[in-house]
């Protein structure tokens, strides 16, 4: 910055967990390009797995110029969120930002007292509301009067203590709103009205050093790689490929990676397995595990509707699979492809079918994908990202 004062920026992210996932990655890309500009205070609620997450990721962080700072209690811990910690994190991190030149949260809507960006990695980002109109697509001519009491008496404590509510920062034309896909940029626009908004796709990390070639790949093997809960619509999965293994009289096999949500849909997928011996659940992977768990099969199928975006399905396609999604919410924003999206799991299994039997379309589909996968490489994103961090700067 030739002799000028470096900007101060304060992140603020959650915390890191032992189990690391793509939300990890950008506050740790963000601290990584904003240190070559600015000094960076990270604000964790948490003290968590942070060595943990650099090492996984091998991201270049100097942690002698990094200030980190842990906003709650010595006996916080992330499953016992409340209003009290909430009002606890809020005059910590206002309190910070009086300090600081630029705030930004990185994982969802956060009241710095002053303006802010804000990164959304959700729909779910602490407004009830707003949920409710991405699952039903209804706003309510009529809310029920313990709502509206509820509500009252929400904003009114806020105000009290210098709080803001989620749609009074999302409606500031001074704050700045990233939602994670044109999907759910849509749904704020439609749901609150106005905002100062971009559009930024998240971090998709997961990259392939080596690809397998088609015929070193099992051509009747469906896979799906996530957490195990009824939301991600497993038993819809099934449901797909059993009908066309019916419809095709091909024998495809289907594999799901991924951790179950509870010991009660453990025992649901083991249920749904005892009769089906062509499903198969390898566990949770990680690295060179998942990299040829991935690149094994052929196809992959996402069930889950009304997502915000869809890391998996980016992952698919970088590994050559062929990904057939549902016709709305982010993952078919993701695959772009109207060839590969369905409203129905008859659509699905037809798709699938239509795969399996013409080679050329399944063909035309690869290299579809192929070329899709391109705009989520890692490259791509730490293009997007230099651009959008230098102008938030203004350098």
């Amino acid at each position: 910055m030739n002799g000028q004062r470096k900007k101060k920026v304060l992140i603020y992210y959650r915390y890191f967990g032992k189990k690391h996932g793509g939300g990890d990655y950008l506050p740790l890309t963000f601290i990584s390009e904003l240190q070559n500009d600015c000094d960076v205070t990270l604000a964790l609620d948490w003290e968590g797995h942070f060595d943990l997450a650099l090492q996984f990721y091998g991201i270049p962080i100097d942690t002698s110029r990094l200030r980190i700072v842990i906003l709650m209690p010595k006996n916080y811990r992330p499953t016992s969120q409340n209003a009290f910690y909430s009002l606890w994190r809020f005059r910590k991190l206002k309190k910070l930002a009086k300090d600081a030149d630029i705030c930004i949260a990185t994982d969802n809507i956060m009241d710095f007292g002053k303006p802010a960006h804000h990164f959304l990695s959700s729909a779910a980002f602490g407004d009830a509301g707003f949920v409710e109109y991405v699952n039903t697509r209804v706003i309510p001519k009529t809310v029920s009067l313990s709502r509206r009491l509820r509500d009252f008496g929400d904003q009114c404590l806020r105000r009290m203590l210098g709080m803001r509510t989620r749609r009074e920062i999302i409606c500031s034309p001074r704050e700045h709103i990233y939602p994670n896909s044109d999907f759910i940029a849509r749904l704020l626009q439609e749901y609150y009205g106005c905002f100062n908004g971009t559009m930024f796709y998240p971090p998709t990390v997961f990259d392939f050093e080596h690809r397998v070639n088609a015929d070193e790949r099992d051509p009747l093997k469906v896979v799906y790689i996530g957490r195990l809960e009824a939301q991600k619509r497993i038993v819809d999965i099934v449901e797909i490929v059993e009908r066309a293994r019916e419809m095709s009289g091909k024998k495809l096999t289907l594999s799901f990676a991924g951790r179950p949500y509870s010991e009660a849909y453990q025992n649901e997928l083991e249920r749904i397995k005892s009769d089906r011996p062509w499903i198969d659940f390898p566990g949770e992977l990680h690295g060179e595990e998942k990299s040829a768990f991935l690149q094994s099969a052929t196809y992959a199928v996402h069930a889950m509707r009304k997502e915000a975006f869809g890391i998996s399905i980016t992952e698919y396609m970088k590994a050559g699979l062929i990904p057939i999604v549902p016709d709305e919410g982010g993952a078919c924003e993701v695959v772009d492809d109207r060839e590969l999206v369905f409203h129905t799991n008859e659509e699905a299994a037809n798709i699938l079918v239509r795969l399996l039997n013409d080679p050329e379309f399944r063909e035309q589909q690869r290299r579809l994908c192929e070329e899709r996968a391109r705009a989520f490489s890692k490259a791509a994103y730490l293009e997007r990202q230099h651009k959008l961090l230098q102008g938030i700067i203004g350098a």
